[in-house]
């Protein structure tokens, strides 16, 4: 690094910045999931080990008891690792995380251990103490256990072994700021960060807020904010048949309310609202070439650095290419030689909670009384008083609570969740970057345990797949089957998954099997953006207690129909044209009807601003400035309609935002819904004279003046955060960007499968993760102009050797 820029970095941390509160987000996904944020109160000065690291070179050679293997950088800063066993090369992939994301994974495993504030101070404590107390650690433990002996746990510890390489040298600058050093890489910690994946994925408390609407304003108002099914046609599997009627069943009213406090709590550490995914596959018959063409990209947290590590290995059973999660030895989304994979989730539901009757510190269970499971644990605190937590379980899984005065709160709640057992993921991934076609792909997709995903596939023999993956618990009250849709009485044994052992290894015969898990074989085409996947009359198993909102798959399968309906083939040319579509259909079902409503009912600048609505074609584009009219007018019209009414019926302690309804729900209430105490129109023109207020105070003209790629490093300082750069997207369209929240497509890849054709991929950052590196954010740019690179299965002439790994024990 030269002088100016080691002076520029000083100048921007002078000692009083140095002691200001910054903020610290960590990427929970999931996938994969959203940023849980909380603050800094202690940051080191600089010393001068932190300019080590910028420019700590890795070393030209290094030991490894595995044997021989190869690690190169292309210009990207992908590694391409190549060996002559499996073991080195998994030894060599984990040394080159290790080189690029240590601080992540660190950062990562100590939120899902429950150990931020020991670094960070008391403010991580509400973090702490639910990881603690959901004892992911131990799920982990249990898996770890499962997969002690198998092929990817002997893998996943000369993973370990590479990534801990990186011990004795120069760590980090982050470690240096935060004054500490990380632990040694463990094997259990890869599966950790598989449980945390699966957690921002699937992990959802839904049902406790909609049973609390249910409870304070009635089942009728909890049914239009939170419905199980939203009306629509454009269903991942049947597309194209009428919509069967599905019969609804309004909530059921607990019996008493759930604490507030332990509903906000909670609902701090899930998913983000609407984080999802599109996928598609086309075979052969409709594409240029004659061979399947496969999409992928992923909606999850855009991070700094990114939530994705991308890598390409080569060893004597494995030869694939793609994206990977820190800490994750396998590439989960990529190719090989013989096919392409893609994921979107999939919404099902394999979370339930359970109240009980006490007595004498005693929960009721059927008919005896049974201890708790208790086990006190210590928070360590830096800069303060270290705190003791209870971890507390039941039959069903570990008990969230809360403390309250009051005898009509529900104050704590146990959790199943399919995540809390061992589960075999891992053994599935490494195998399917081992496919050898579509056979073995299915083979392997009955170990995927978790999440429930959509999995598209397509290989160069022509075929294509498309599967459910993971496991489905069936409920059972009194031996019979019932849905998931509301909090169940424990002590009666309601809602039973048969076979479940929280933190042990469960016998997954009583649940969905996989025959019976939704697949398609061979589709022509087929899309999926997290909408609806079957319809429930179709379908003989409760599966999800909601899916997201429709408007991408809506999109997705119109201009799907459109293309094969043309006879125009498909090529990878109109995939990249599709995974960057700007409509938003939003916009085109509320548009007209804010025109209509609207007109009349405002003046001069609201008015205007509905004028630039006119002949608008509802494309989130970052030139267009009546795509940044209706972006903010639907964030303050959601505002309007929602906020009053929820802020004066649920108790003041609660947070109206969580309880909004989704996008589906704000754009189709009808004009006499009780949500409009003075009219739709009125609504409107209150949310139009907001969003004209706002443009004028902020100076935004168009949408790229808002639609800014704000991702930040969890420390959030200056020289930390990517760059801004405007952006096209929405959270409805397939090119899917939202600002308000930074969630986005994480990494788009086209992979035709002909030989002439390359796949192409496009990553929002650097895979680099220290911001001296070239390749810190350096694909930032491409990415938020919509533009590819190739990332050809295979290792460029223009890739440079960093490492030689030689027998040695180092």
């Amino acid at each position: 690094m030269d002088r100016d820029a080691k002076q520029t970095i000083e100048e921007q941390f002078t000692p009083r910045e140095r002691t200001r509160r910054g903020v610290l987000g960590v990427g929970v996904v999931g996938a994969a999931a959203t940023p849980m944020r909380s603050y800094l109160d202690r940051f080191a000065p600089f010393s001068g080990s932190v300019w080590d690291t910028a420019s700590d070179d890795l070393p030209s050679q290094v030991a490894s008891p595995y044997g021989s293997a190869t690690l190169s950088y292309d210009d990207d800063g992908v590694p391409h690792v190549s060996a002559d066993s499996e073991e080195a090369l998994y030894f060599a992939a984990g040394y080159a995380q290790g080189a690029d994301r240590l601080f992540q994974m660190d950062l990562q495993r100590r939120q899902m251990r429950g150990q931020l504030s020991a670094i960070v101070g008391d403010r991580a404590l509400p973090s702490d103490r639910f990881h603690v107390k959901m004892d992911f650690a131990g799920a982990a433990a249990a898996s770890r256990d499962r997969l002690r002996d198998s092929e990817s746990g002997r893998l996943a510890e000369a993973f370990a072994a590479g990534v801990n390489r990186h011990l004795d040298r120069s760590l980090p600058q982050e470690f240096d700021l935060l004054e500490y050093e990380p632990d040694p890489w463990r094997p259990v910690d890869t599966v950790l960060a598989s449980v945390q994946i699966s957690w921002g994925l699937t992990g959802s408390f839904r049902t406790l807020r909609k049973e609390t609407v249910a409870a304070e304003m009635g089942p009728d108002t909890a049914e239009t904010l939170f419905p199980d099914r939203l009306d629509h046609d454009a269903t991942i599997l049947g597309h194209g048949d009428d919509a069967a009627e599905n019969e609804r069943t309004a909530p059921s009213i607990g019996r008493r309310r759930i604490d507030p406090e332990l509903t906000a709590w909670v609902s701090a550490f899930e998913s983000p609202p609407s984080v999802g995914s599109n996928s598609w596959v086309v075979s052969g018959e409709h594409t240029r070439s004659g061979s399947p063409i496969l999409a992928n990209d992923p909606h999850l947290p855009l991070m700094a650095p990114p939530v994705w590590y991308e890598m390409h290995l080569e060893g004597p059973e494995t030869h694939t290419r793609g994206v990977t999660f820190p800490g994750i030895p396998f590439v989960v989304i990529g190719e090989n030689e013989s096919g392409a994979w893609g994921l979107t989730n999939a919404g099902a539901d394999t979370i339930d909670f359970y109240e009980y009757e006490t007595r004498d510190g005693r929960y009721r269970y059927g008919e005896e009384y049974r201890e708790f499971d208790d086990e006190r644990r210590t928070i360590e605190v830096a800069g303060g008083r270290d705190r003791e937590v209870t971890v507390r379980k039941t039959v069903h899984g570990p008990v969230l609570e809360t403390e309250s005065d009051r005898d009509d709160l529900r104050t704590q709640v146990a959790v199943s969740w399919v995540g809390l057992t061992a589960t075999r993921t891992s053994e599935a991934i490494l195998e399917l970057a081992r496919s050898a076609g579509i056979d073995d792909v299915q083979d392997a997709l009955r170990r995927f345990d978790l999440p429930t995903q959509n999995f598209v596939y397509a290989d160069r023999d022509g075929n294509t797949l498309y599967r459910v993956t993971g496991k489905v618990p069936i409920r059972y009250t009194d031996d019979e089957p019932v849905s998931g849709t509301r909090v169940f009485d424990g002590s009666s044994r309601e809602g039973e998954w048969p076979g479940f052992v929280p933190y042990g290894e469960s016998d997954w015969d009583e649940f969905i099997p996989y025959e019976e898990m939704p697949h398609a074989v061979d589709p022509e085409y087929i899309g999926t953006a997290n909408q609806r996947i079957v319809d429930d009359a179709d379908y003989p198993h409760y599966f999800a207690e909601a899916y997201s909102a429709p408007f991408r798959g809506i999109r997705l399968w119109n201009r799907l129909d459109s293309r094969v309906e043309s006879e125009q083939p498909v090529t990878p040319e109109f995939m990249r044209t599709l995974q960057r579509d700007t409509h938003d259909e939003r916009a085109a079902m509320f548009v007209p009807t804010m025109i209509d409503d609207g007109r009349g009912s405002v003046d001069g600048a609201a008015d205007d601003l509905l004028a630039e609505l006119e002949d608008w074609e509802y494309r989130m584009d970052r030139d267009s400035r009546a795509a940044l009219v209706f972006a903010r007018f639907l964030a303050h019209y959601r505002d309007v309609v929602f906020r009053p009414r929820l802020a004066a019926e649920l108790d003041d302690r609660r947070d109206p935002d969580e309880y909004y309804g989704n996008d589906w729900v704000l754009v189709t209430l009808p004009p006499d819904s009780a949500w409009f105490p003075d009219g739709r129109g009125a609504a409107i023109a209150e949310a139009l004279d907001r969003t004209a207020a706002e443009l004028e105070e902020n100076g935004w003209e168009t949408y790229g003046d808002y639609n800014t790629t704000a991702i930040d490093h969890p420390f959030d300082r200056e020289w930390l955060n990517y760059p801004r750069y405007p952006t096209d997207g929405s959270a409805a369209s397939l090119d899917n960007f939202r600002a308000e929240s930074d969630v986005g497509s994480s990494w788009r890849q086209i992979c035709p499968l002909e030989d002439a054709s390359p796949s192409q991929g496009s990553f929002p950052g650097g895979n680099d993760g220290s911001p001296f590196s070239e390749h810190y954010a350096d694909q930032l740019k491409r990415w938020a102009d919509g533009e590819y690179k190739p990332i050809p299965l295979s290792t460029p002439k223009t890739a440079t050797t960093a490492v030689e790994f030689t027998e040695g024990d180092g």
